[in-house]
């Protein structure tokens, strides 16, 4: 099995998917540990706008553990055959050994920033959206400056 996250360079699951520098590949043994990890660059932008989950899917990812994902990039992955887990932060190695313990469900939280605004404003509006605590890993809270103050961008 493999378990891709997307990161910062220092191994913290991106708050929205779109502004990750790489995808960490995680391959898990038989026994559920972690048997190895690879970064692989990413191409920028979200997923739709992407071949990121075919890049992962022909490398054997099943399961991609996000933070922020809007609805094209999660059906991209599902089309790709990956099942997408969100609403996950903190350290990626850790939130993976939580997973493999069976600590991760998802969340249900996603970007709905291609619902409520143009492409172009995306940077603007979704820097920092909440994303929901995981097993006592650390919550951040909703900084995009739209004005809502609630767990996504709902702007006129």
């Amino acid at each position: 099995m493999k378990i891709a996250i997307p990161v910062s360079k220092e191994n913290q699951i991106e708050a929205h998917i779109g502004n990750c520098e790489y995808y960490n590949v995680f391959t898990i043994s038989d026994n559920k540990e972690i048997a190895g990890i690879k970064s692989i660059k990413s191409p920028g932008g979200c997923g739709c706008n992407s071949d990121i989950a075919g890049v992962l899917a022909s490398d054997g990812v099943s399961t991609v553990l996000a933070a922020g994902i809007g609805g094209g990039s999660t059906k991209a992955f599902n089309k790709s055959g990956i099942n997408v887990i969100r609403g996950c932060s903190g350290d990626a190695t850790e939130v993976v050994k939580l997973y493999l313990l069976g600590s991760v469900e998802d969340k249900g939280s996603s970007c709905h920033n291609h619902q409520h605004h143009h492409h172009q404003h995306h940077e603007e509006h979704h820097v920092a959206h909440k994303t929901p605590e995981i097993a006592g890993l650390q919550e951040s809270k909703h900084q995009c400056a739209c004005g809502s103050g609630a767990d996504s961008c709902h702007t006129n």
